[in-house]
């Protein structure tokens, strides 16, 4: 979101006439970007976001967090893997920046932390002023939807290790939450009731595995229409990930929330285990759902067998909530007013002879 730099110090003339530019650095290529992201990142701002774009730091008022007693920083950074293979393939890039943004700011609620501003890093083989505001438009919808302000960012352009039409995004976030309302393993206890939210589809992991089995060795066509996806294969695929952290903050306020999970690379049962305190078990009953037909046709076309899908694709989950049994209805009538599809999809029980937190039983519906 600053201006756009190589990473390194500009090229210095010489007889031959060397400049920047023709090393494949374009400068005012990258001052076009800026001003067209702009009015993007204006619609994410909050009222503790000091200072317009074009500086070299975001800054955020932290008089904001006196209205806590003993606030807690969270942060996380992340990116979104190789779906932006698929953006780049399709040339579509005003929904890539969701992706990011979820994958950023939902692990950061996972504690109960409030999103309070993000910053984004896009590099790039070549500006296109209108590509790099397109990603960055994705990126301040994304914020919007968390909650959190884009205070700052980079674009880079790096000619000659990313060809003209390559790129890819990252972003690093901040949240804040109350101390003793820190959410986590310390909480759960046995009887606890394991909620699932689903997934908008495949999200952002698992793409190395999508790409290898429906594009490499089935051959499929993105723009191929796919009947039991309703849709083209390309549309399926960049459906953008769901951000949950507005529903998740909203949830803590309506019912006692033990803690979360982001179900993101490593499936559900290895990020539900992470939750999971010494000697609890986490016991994920598949019957409870249908996975989306996305899963079925990776699963099948590639014949990957199941235990290999659920720990590279969420499988229909994205988030998790485990909730004291007596509050599910509770945090299911709240995730349903606000448009979340959950359902209870398991329980904590004692670890007993389970040699891990968390584990997936039965058939999928």
């Amino acid at each position: 979101m600053s201006a756009v730099s190589d990473q390194s110090p500009p090229a210095t003339g010489s007889s031959s006439g060397a400049s920047y530019a023709a090393a494949g650095v374009d400068i005012d290529a990258g001052d076009r970007a800026v001003e067209l992201m702009k009015e993007w990142v204006k619609k994410t701002q909050r009222p503790e976001v000091l200072g317009g774009l074009g500086g070299f730091a975001g800054l955020f008022d932290a008089s904001a967090l006196k209205r806590f007693e003993r606030p807690l920083l969270a942060s996380a950074t992340d990116g979104v893997g190789t779906k932006v293979d698929i953006a780049r393939r399709l040339g579509v890039y005003d929904t890539i920046g969701h992706d990011l943004v979820a994958m950023v700011m939902d692990d950061i609620v996972v504690c109960g932390a409030e999103p309070l501003f993000m910053t984004d890093y896009i590099c790039v083989g070549k500006v296109h002023p209108e590509r790099v505001a397109a990603i960055v438009k994705g990126i301040a919808e994304g914020c919007v939807l968390a909650g959190c302000a884009l205070v700052g960012g980079e674009t880079a352009e790096h000619p000659g290790l990313l060809g003209p039409d390559d790129f890819d995004v990252a972003g690093a976030g901040t949240g804040v939450v109350e101390a003793d309302r820190l959410l986590g393993a310390d909480r759960i206890r046995t009887g606890d009731a394991v909620i699932a939210m689903a997934s908008s589809g495949l999200h952002s992991n698992g793409y190395s595995l999508v790409r290898h089995v429906l594009l490499n060795q089935a051959g499929l066509d993105l723009d191929a229409r796919i009947d039991e996806l309703g849709r083209t294969l390309g549309e399926e695929l960049l459906v953008p990930t769901k951000i949950y952290s507005l529903d998740c903050l909203a949830l803590t306020r309506t019912t006692d929330v033990h803690a979360y999970s982001h179900v993101t690379g490593g499936g559900l049962a290895a990020n539900l285990a992470r939750v999971i305190p010494d000697g609890l078990h986490a016991i994920v009953d598949r019957s409870t759902w249908t996975p989306a037909p996305i899963f079925d046709l990776v699963g099948k076309t590639g014949q990957v067998e199941r235990l290999e899908l659920e720990k590279t694709l969420n499988m229909g989950v994205g988030m998790i909530a485990i909730v004291p049994e007596e509050s599910a209805d509770v945090a299911l009538e709240t995730l349903a007013d606000r448009g979340v599809e959950a359902w209870v999809a398991g329980e904590i029980t004692e670890r007993g002879d389970y040699a891990t937190g968390a584990e997936m039983v039965g058939d999928y519906a």
